[in-house]
């Protein structure tokens, strides 16, 4: 009988240790990046879209309703995310493929802390970010950007090659081509069933309903079906390794849709994204966090899982307290910002917004904003007709975005797509103002370079010097805008 106690206590000693072993075990961490979307998303509320995996991922995790990112363009949003800092302060203000690039390679970044952890570290898809010497990726597969759509099956057959090739804690980041333009309606026999625009309205901060719009906004939602149904493979993928009980797994967009009032710009479309986090057993389930977050919150949640530190001056926040339900003292003022996207449509801007109110300011009003052109006449037939014929306050917005004055005043509990500007209504006087000092106190606290006028003048040079009759040569693009931004004007 001693004999039997004595094995059923080291079995028992044995078990313990196993169980917290298993419990101090760094997460795994599966990072999924789609492009180009906002969160049409049916666990969003959207009417059209069928995305029943995304769903029950939410239902299984923790939903963001509020979620932006810092600046609605690829590589910008990506370098946000993996640095954690605002474009201006890690130096990707622009496209990687028009030669933007961060201020230093050796800028700290997500993928190189969680390396230096122990993780092995993988990518699937694009990184879009310069130089991608500064993050280093053991794994790395289909590095294209893919925007025909080409063998789609190998996202997940990738993933699952890198979730079962070691016993070492793994962060993989994989990054679909949908919904980036074009717009394809299907693709590797996905989505199986298609909407066309006779079963879709356009989504609403377009203020516009045409044919066009509605057959444009289909293909987009078919484009978000076929995503779904890929990341559903994916994650079909990660149970077959026998690791999704161990792994952290985040979903969140790039930017919103291009579209109309979308990707390029500082609107709701362009900057609010999905974002749905599911942490087993460590984060709650089917919740919905109402806090105004940013996707810079990811660098330090990320590695607060992995139990290590952030740089001391990320202005981003650990999500971890929202994951587990506790009331957190949360951040009032959320900001993104806007610089180029490409050399055809520059127009900086900076944003402030809080539970209620948003507030734009243009850094070079009254100027013509090349960025409304350059979607309006790439992507459209005759809309500017559409536009003249519209109701006043969505003419005037459009109007609006073609000419912008100095400051943009919204109020998104009435008014949540944007449409009337209150900058100059003196009811909202006093919001203006506070708004406007919380915005400028945010600039000077992160540095912001084009808080100096010559600055400004000289990245527009830059800029504008590569443009030959209104178009835009790559070629011609001479940016120097990392040797002078934080050594003028001091």
């Amino acid at each position: 009988m001693e004999h039997r106690r004595i094995a059923i206590l080291l079995i028992a000693i044995l078990c313990g240790s196993a169980v917290s072993a298993s419990a101090a075990r760094h997460p795994n961490i599966l990072l999924i990046v789609s492009e180009d979307n906002g969160p049409e998303l049916g666990c969003y509320g959207d009417p059209y879209v069928k995305t029943p995996v995304l769903d029950k991922l939410a239902e299984e995790g923790v939903r963001f309703q509020n979620a932006y990112v810092p600046q609605a363009g690829c590589s910008q949003s990506r370098a946000a995310l993996l640095t954690g800092l605002y474009p201006h302060q890690n130096g990707q203000i622009g496209l990687a493929t028009w030669n933007f690039r961060m201020y230093r390679e050796d800028t700290p970044n997500l993928v190189r802390s969680l390396h230096q952890a122990g993780y092995r570290t993988g990518l699937i898809g694009k990184l879009h970010i310069n130089p991608e010497s500064a993050f280093p990726f053991d794994f790395k597969r289909i590095p294209s950007s893919n925007f025909s759509r080409k063998n789609l099956a190998d996202y997940a057959k990738h993933a699952e090659a890198f979730f079962v090739a070691g016993d070492k804690p793994f962060f993989l980041s994989v990054n679909y081509p949908d919904a980036h333009r074009p717009f394809i309606d299907q693709a590797g026999g996905l989505p199986t069933e298609l909407l066309s625009g006779s079963d879709v309205k356009p989504l609403d901060y377009f203020g516009l309903d045409t044919p066009e719009l509605r057959a444009q906004t289909a293909n987009y939602y078919n484009c978000m079906n076929r995503l779904d149904s890929l990341i559903g493979e994916l994650l079909d993928s990660l149970i077959r390794s026998g690791k999704a009980d161990d792994t952290l797994v985040v979903y969140m967009g790039d930017h919103g849709a291009d579209m109309l009032r979308g990707k390029r710009t500082s609107y709701e479309g362009g900057v609010r994204v999905p974002l749905i986090i599911r942490w087993p057993e460590r984060a709650k389930a089917n919740l919905v966090c109402h806090e105004l977050v940013s996707t810079i919150d990811l660098l330090p949640t990320l590695l607060a899982a992995a139990d290590e530190k952030p740089a001391a001056d990320v202005p981003g926040k650990s999500l971890v307290p929202l994951l587990q339900g506790k009331r957190a003292q949360w951040r009032e003022y959320l900001f993104t910002e806007f610089h180029l996207h490409s050399a055809h449509n520059f127009y900086p801007q900076r944003t402030i917004r809080n539970t209620r109110y948003k507030l734009i300011q243009n850094l070079i009003p009254g100027q013509s904003n090349p960025g409304y052109k350059f979607t309006i006449n790439r992507f459209y037939v005759n809309l500017p007709k559409t536009i003249e014929t519209s109701a006043a306050h969505i003419r005037d917005s459009y109007h609006r975005m073609e000419f912008p004055p100095a400051f943009e005043l919204y109020d998104l509990q009435t008014d949540p797509h944007e449409f009337h500007n209150l900058a100059s209504d003196v009811k909202h006087a006093a919001t203006l103002e506070k708004l406007k000092a919380s915005l400028n106190s945010w600039r000077k606290r992160t540095s912001d370079p084009l808080l100096h006028a010559e600055n400004l003048k000289q990245l527009k040079a830059e800029v504008d010097q590569c443009l030959v009759d209104g178009n835009a040569d790559k070629s011609r693009l001479k940016l120097k805008y990392h040797e002078y931004f934080f050594f003028k004007g001091k």
